[in-house]
């Protein structure tokens, strides 16, 4: 069994999305990259990656961002999953969630996407559904508002308070997910 995890942030490339719900994937990631001293470095996959250790001698994370939109996140997730030569339960994306309220954290191995394109492409891609997903929550769009629409706005200036503790708490999530295994960790996150 390798040693070594691939964890994907979801979001899309450029400054006019990077303070979006959307983007809480790569903001997961570069938290990640943040404890572990790691730096991101452009990959032939079209992302960016930055690995490192969860602790001396302990599990080998790389961290990626892919540099296409949200919709087409598969094309490096599977490129990745490929050149580190990674099965499909190697794999965990980090990713906005709508039907979870804002402020929480769950896990999920495999199972439907949920309407969201992104992990749509990337079970596309893997060819499977059964990877790890570290599922950060938005919260529903007020009223009858688009879904859409609301992932792709910035977070609220109330929200924006609580937002480095939803980080923190999915960066934890994506750690004990590896160190510890799904059931420790959904134990935590999931109860």
């Amino acid at each position: 069994m390798s040693d070594t995890w691939l964890v994907v942030g979801l979001g899309n490339p450029g400054p006019g999305y990077s303070r979006n719900r959307h983007n809480i994937g790569f903001m997961v990631v570069e938290e990640l990259a943040s404890r572990l001293d790691a730096t991101f470095k452009t990959h032939k996959s079209k992302a960016l990656v930055a690995t490192g250790r969860l602790a001396a001698g302990g599990h080998k994370l790389i961290l990626a961002k892919p540099t296409v939109f949200m919709n087409l996140s598969g094309g490096p997730t599977a490129a990745l999953a490929k050149f580190y030569n990674l099965r499909p339960d190697h794999v965990v994306v980090v990713h906005d969630e709508i039907e979870i309220p804002f402020d929480t954290v769950k896990l999920k191995h495999g199972g439907g996407e949920g309407g969201h394109n992104g992990l749509r492409d990337i079970s596309k891609t893997l060819g499977t559904r059964d990877y790890y997903r570290v599922r950060a929550g938005v919260g529903r769009p007020p009223g009858r508002a688009d879904a859409a629409s609301h992932v792709l706005r910035d977070f609220s200036t109330v929200e924006n308070k609580a937002l480095p503790f939803l980080i923190d708490n999915a960066a934890d999530a994506a750690e004990l997910l590896v160190a510890e295994g799904f059931a420790a960790a959904g134990q935590k996150y999931n109860a």
